[in-house]
């Protein structure tokens, strides 16, 4: 399995179908990432969020998924926080993806003989994101340093803030 990398975005309205679903067609097709998870949610007018059905936003069935079931899932979306202060109607998708083109590259290091021993995003802004603290958190966890559980508590609460 390549690398797991999952995104949260919101839009305004029901703009998934004519705007994001072709963008993520076109990386399925091309073979570059295989969805793992995806979910919707939308706030509605009294504040509350409420998961949505890609059907719902993607009634031409651009987007073809159907979860592998050895694929890790992603965080409840109704429960992150950032999606607090979403406008009534806005739209919030959880795409989580493996990275297939990086799979050859990682069976080629294998057979050379190397091993995988960083793996992070630079984020734009300088700071660390949820996705590169999270993948620290991993690679303290493969390296023998944290727990099971230690990682579980750790992950939650990145996951939270």
């Amino acid at each position: 399995m390549g690398p797991v990398e999952y995104l949260v975005v919101t839009f305004p309205g029901s703009r998934f179908a004519d705007t994001v679903a072709p963008v993520l067609a076109e990386a399925l097709s091309a073979q570059a990432v295989r969805i793992l998870d995806l979910a919707f949610a939308r706030t509605a007018q009294d504040g509350t969020t409420e998961t949505v059905e890609l059907s719902e936003l993607d009634p031409r069935g651009l987007v073809a998924f159907e979860p592998p079931r050895e694929a890790p899932r992603g965080p409840d979306l109704t429960r992150i926080r950032a999606l607090e202060d979403l406008p009534a109607g806005s739209l919030a998708a959880l795409i989580v993806w493996e990275d297939l083109w990086s799979v050859p590259l990682t069976e080629a290091v294998r057979t050379a003989g190397g091993q995988l021993v960083a793996h992070e995003r630079v984020p734009v802004d300088g700071e660390d994101d949820v996705i590169t603290l999270l993948e620290r958190l991993a690679a303290l966890r493969e390296q023998g340093a944290l727990t099971d559980d230690e990682f579980t508590a750790q992950k939650t609460r990145i996951l939270a803030d």
